[in-house]
């Protein structure tokens, strides 16, 4: 199936439902630090809330997206991006507020909408034919890196340029958009069966080892984001390289994201095709601080870029074969929390070796993480490998026959 098929209606429709709840997302921690960096200790305060939203993402998001009734999702994800909005606008209309308020604001604009990007993505796959899964998975991951790609300019550029509560207040605006959009969509995605909690809660925690790997591939994306400006400055490259070099490496991936999706399927196993490509992906980051040159570094980071959106899709695809249909949402949910604990364990570990060794040894020693993440995952998939997962053998039957039994 070519991309040409997924233009059709509902996934237009989902795509642009997908860019004004996603895009604040990704403005979300650069525009919180530029809201308060001009009061008294206005980085570190900065730093707290940005925190606090995370904090909101990765806990809200698997007990949130366990709670998702698959063929009534619809009520569920406007409470959370009505709440998502009123988190940024409240930002953005008391900017002087008290810290605490601050945060709880952030927190809230973190946890609100939590489980609406594992929720988008199921409803996203019973849009289109099995067939089509594949592609139709490759372009939201090209949809996601496009807005990780634009975020900090649009955010930087509206703050400095306009006001620094503007950021936030278009934020509140775009989340407020997609839930208008939601109505344009079904209500939810048939599941073959409901899901009682207790099986639910066993399926997810079997597939412990697709998160691990999960997390494994955004400790590579923290350690390009967070550690490059300090390795340019040890390399005596002019800092403002980290822009286009970062926005190298997510066109790097959405393209990378595009190639993977022209074809329905790779040779090997999915959870092969994963531990091979997030390994490259880590020699690609490992070269980075190796490499004197700024060029050399573009071209490590662009190849890093080009496989780090297929390790992600593997990952996500391997999900689909390892939980019911009735458990991908929470699934998705549960791998949203996993890599965004990854990134933020990642970054924490850079910023305390930053203290003590240079910026090339902390990339060096956080790609060893990933490795030590990913040996992990790996081991924990053999046990998952031969056994017959319940959405698989709902997947291999018939279109026409699942039609019917649903």
């Amino acid at each position: 199936m070519s991309y040409r098929e997924l233009a059709t209606r509902p996934v237009l429709v989902w795509s642009a439902v997908m860019v004004t709840g996603r895009l604040p997302v990704a403005m979300a921690p650069l525009a919180l630090v530029f809201l308060v960096r001009e009061r008294p200790g206005g980085y570190t305060l900065g730093a707290v809330l940005a925190a606090a939203y995370v904090l909101g993402e990765i806990v809200a998001a698997p007990v949130l997206g366990m709670r998702l009734d698959p063929e009534r999702a619809r009520p569920q994800l406007v409470v959370g991006l009505a709440a998502g909005a009123v988190g940024f606008a409240g930002l953005g209309l008391a900017p002087g507020a008290h810290p605490v308020v601050l945060a709880a604001l952030a927190l809230l604009a973190g946890a609100g909408p939590a489980a609406v990007p594992g929720a988008l993505r199921a409803l996203l796959t019973s849009l289109v034919p099995e067939r089509a899964v594949t592609q139709a998975m490759s372009m939201e991951s090209m949809l996601t890196f496009g807005i990780w790609a634009a975020a900090p300019a649009l955010t930087t550029g509206l703050a400095l340029g306009v006001a620094p509560a503007v950021p936030l207040l278009l934020q509140g605006s775009l989340m407020g958009l997609s839930v208008a959009g939601l109505w344009l969509l079904p209500a939810g995605w048939a599941a073959a069966a409901r899901e009682e909690g207790a099986s639910m809660r066993r399926a997810l925690l079997r597939a412990w080892p697709v998160y691990v790997l999960g997390a494994a591939g955004l400790t590579l994306l923290a350690l390009a984001e967070l550690i490059l400006p300090a390795l340019l400055e040890q390399r005596g490259i002019d800092i403002r390289w980290a822009g286009p070099l970062l926005a190298g490496f997510s066109i790097g991936s959405a393209v990378g994201a595009f190639v993977y999706g022209l074809r329905g399927s790779w040779p090997g196993p999915l959870a092969v095709q994963s531990l091979v490509l997030v390994l490259a992906v880590a020699a690609g980051v490992a070269l980075v601080a190796v490499l004197p040159w700024t060029t050399a570094i573009a071209v490590a980071l662009v190849a890093a870029g080009l496989l780090q959106a297929p390790a992600s899709l593997t990952r996500n695809l391997a999900l689909r074969q390892v939980l019911p249909p009735g458990a991908l949402a929470a699934g998705y949910s549960l791998m949203y929390a996993a890599v965004g604990a990854g990134y933020a364990a990642s970054g924490t570990l850079a910023g305390g070796l930053l203290k003590v060794v240079a910026p090339s040894t902390a990339i060096l020693w956080g790609v060893g993480l990933t490795v030590l993440l990913t040996a992990v995952g790996a081991a924990g998939e053999w046990r998952l490998a031969g056994l017959a997962p319940a959405s698989q053998t709902e997947e291999s039957a018939p279109v026409e026959a699942r039609k019917v039994r649903r």
